[in-house]
């Protein structure tokens, strides 16, 4: 039998061990990888019920995550999603330009404020080595770049497209930075991005890090690893953006081969944090930045799906804004799947809370997700709004209001994802409610916007 004295020394031991594990988890925070697929509909992944297209690895990573089937891109366009998601903010209150995709014709000269506090930054003042590798779309120039918006190092392209093969932009322009200097490199761009990603946190594996890898695939130039180069510098590509599709009824074969190098891309980040010993105490987040493509003008179909719902990239409907999300942290998030609504805005304060960063210390429209990491939790009500030139969104419970040139639509969607049956007629105190409920939100991010314009 053990003496009180030995026993009261393991126990004194015991949590001063405890004690120490505390604060080196305070003093260590996780690392922090997110990933962001372009244009990726909510139906183009294995584990979101694809049977036609191979993605073994983002699988397993939703074999390993708390699964959404209910989380919202903040836009329906690559850079409203981005300025959401990384400021925890509704782009709206950055101005109208941040509404859909910053164009490089006209927009070289601006760019997401920099008064805009981005996660990156957050997490730079905790002490994390930062980067982002892919597309950023969040402005074309100096001073407009990741690196002025808290980001330690940048590589990849500032436009909202580039040729997988060559880098060159739609409008003729070399596209491909090294961060503030255009430094072309040879390769496809999502290999390029995993050599990039592997590399960083290489180097960076004995401090915390935050990795976002913002992929340009799917989006066109419809190029899969084999498919041939399309564009050279000095040309213009407004009118001849998609790249070569020798049958544009079926640009499938193009996208596939694009969705199965994205999921090589992430089997390589994710095996390197493995081989890194890293997988343990890194938080991986997996999502795209709006609805794909079905259809694009008159000729080009079969591009990307979005499974059972409605609507497409560029529409308010759910098939413009509902995306994959995946996100995993071994060992603390508990691997399953949730019908709780998400959206972009919610990620920064969820990696601020993740950070140890207090909720006082950020600006956001976003919910904390970390509730959800363990199973039964629910997040609190709200209402979510979407608004793309004369079209408007609120989602409120199971309620879904779409404002289609000032046409009223209710759906119910627990009973109609597809979005099919109006319910507009039947219920006009709930179109009343929540068209009220939107007056106020535009009033609020419009009143914000102003103060980005001064």
């Amino acid at each position: 039998m053990r003496s009180p004295l030995l026993m009261t020394l393991q126990i004194t031991v015991c949590c001063l061990l405890a004690c120490s594990f505390s604060q080196a988890a305070e003093q260590q925070p996780p690392n922090i990888v997110l990933i962001m697929a372009d244009d990726l509909g909510y139906g183009d992944l294995g584990c979101y019920g694809n049977k036609q297209v191979k993605t073994p690895h983002i699988d397993r990573l939703s074999d390993a995550s708390l699964k959404f089937t209910d989380f919202h891109s903040a836009g329906a366009m690559c850079t409203p999603t981005r300025a959401a998601m990384l400021t925890g903010q509704y782009q709206q209150r950055f101005g109208p330009q941040f509404e859909s995709a910053l164009s490089g014709k006209s927009n070289h000269d601006i760019g997401l404020p920099h008064q805009a506090l981005t996660m990156a930054e957050l997490l730079k003042q905790q002490g994390y080595a930062t980067a982002c590798f892919g597309k950023w779309h969040l402005g074309y120039q100096p001073p407009w770049l990741p690196t002025n918006q808290g980001f330690d190092l940048f590589r990849g392209l500032t436009s909202g497209d580039g040729d997988h093969h060559t880098h060159v932009d739609r409008s003729g322009n070399e596209d491909w930075w090294h961060n503030n200097e255009v430094s072309m490199e040879k390769g496809y761009t999502a290999d390029l991005l995993s050599k990039y990603s592997v590399a960083f946190m290489e180097a960076n594996r004995e401090r915390p890090f935050f990795l976002y890898v913002p992929h340009l695939a799917i989006h066109f130039p419809w190029q899969g690893p084999q498919d041939p180069p399309h564009r050279k510098a000095g040309q213009d590509y407004h009118t001849d953006k998609w790249g070569i599709i020798p049958d544009p009824g079926n640009v499938s074969p193009h996208t596939t081969a694009m969705i199965e190098s994205l999921d090589q891309s992430v089997g390589k980040i994710l095996s390197a944090l493995k081989r890194l010993d890293l997988e343990q105490n890194t938080l991986v987040i997996f999502t795209s930045d709006n609805g794909g493509y079905l259809t694009y003008g008159k000729n080009f179909q079969n591009i990307s799906s979005n499974g059972p719902l409605r609507g497409q990239k560029a529409t308010l409907y759910e098939g413009g804004h509902r995306v994959p999300c995946l996100i995993s942290w071994p060992g603390v998030i508990t691997a399953g799947v949730t019908d709780q609504t998400a959206h972009s805005v919610d990620l920064l304060p969820t990696l601020a809370q993740t950070a140890g960063i207090s909720a006082a210390d950020i600006q956001t429209d976003g919910l904390d997700l970390s509730p959800l990491w363990q199973p039964g939790q629910t997040l609190a009500d709200r209402d979510l709004f979407w608004r793309m030139g004369n079209n408007r969104a609120v989602r409120r419970g199971q309620w879904k209001l779409c404002l289609n040139n000032h046409r009223s639509e209710l759906y119910q969607l627990e009973t109609d994802l597809g979005e099919q049956q109006n319910l507009a007629a039947e219920h006009p105190e709930i179109v009343k409610s929540m068209s009220q409920s939107l007056k106020e939100w535009e009033a609020d991010v419009d009143t914000s916007a102003k103060k980005f314009s001064k």
